[in-house]
């Protein structure tokens, strides 16, 4: 079950601070894009995401997009932020993981992973050794592949609420 788990899970991006971070002994964020950052395959960022990133990168946490989408989906959302990106990463194998620690210059347990998706930024994490936080999706993805993932990760977003998972990071 542990590989299903999340380090910590909260709403959305912007519940997220440098102090946070910090309590995860991290300095770098990995993250993900549709139904973290806007809706899926939306170009128009959540509000107050921008000002998030900024706020982190005063806040000396670096950030690097990682999305299984095209780079045509990924490169204009990455340049409205500013930040670099890795498309087709093909998340939950760990190989772009690595390649994204190593373009930040960070450890891995340097990091924490952030996105909605069970199956593949949670599981992803895990098997590349780094901590995660486990996003609630705010859009609802139309395609019926969605629809069975959504319904195969109920019962673990039930063990993540159950268990107050990350509660510790917030004391």
């Amino acid at each position: 079950m542990a590989l299903f788990l999340p380090t910590v899970a909260v709403d959305k991006v912007t519940d997220i601070t440098p102090k946070l971070i910090r309590a995860m002994n991290a300095r770098a964020i990995i993250l993900d894009v549709d139904n973290t950052l806007a809706i899926h395959g939306s170009q128009v960022p959540f509000e107050g995401t921008i000002e998030w990133t900024r706020n982190m990168h005063e806040n000396g946490i670096s950030i690097i997009i990682m999305s299984n989408n095209f780079k045509k989906r990924v490169e204009p959302f990455a340049a409205k932020y500013g930040l670099p990106f890795l498309s087709l990463s093909l998340k939950p194998l760990p190989l772009a993981y690595y390649r994204a620690i190593h373009q930040m210059g960070v450890k891995r347990k340097e990091v924490v992973v952030v996105g909605d998706q069970v199956f593949t930024d949670v599981i992803g994490s895990n098997l590349a050794f780094m901590k995660s936080i486990l996003l609630v999706p705010t859009g609802k993805e139309k395609s019926f592949s969605f629809a069975i993932r959504r319904g195969m990760e109920k019962p673990i977003r039930y063990i993540i609420k159950a268990t107050g998972r990350g509660k510790k990071y917030f004391d």
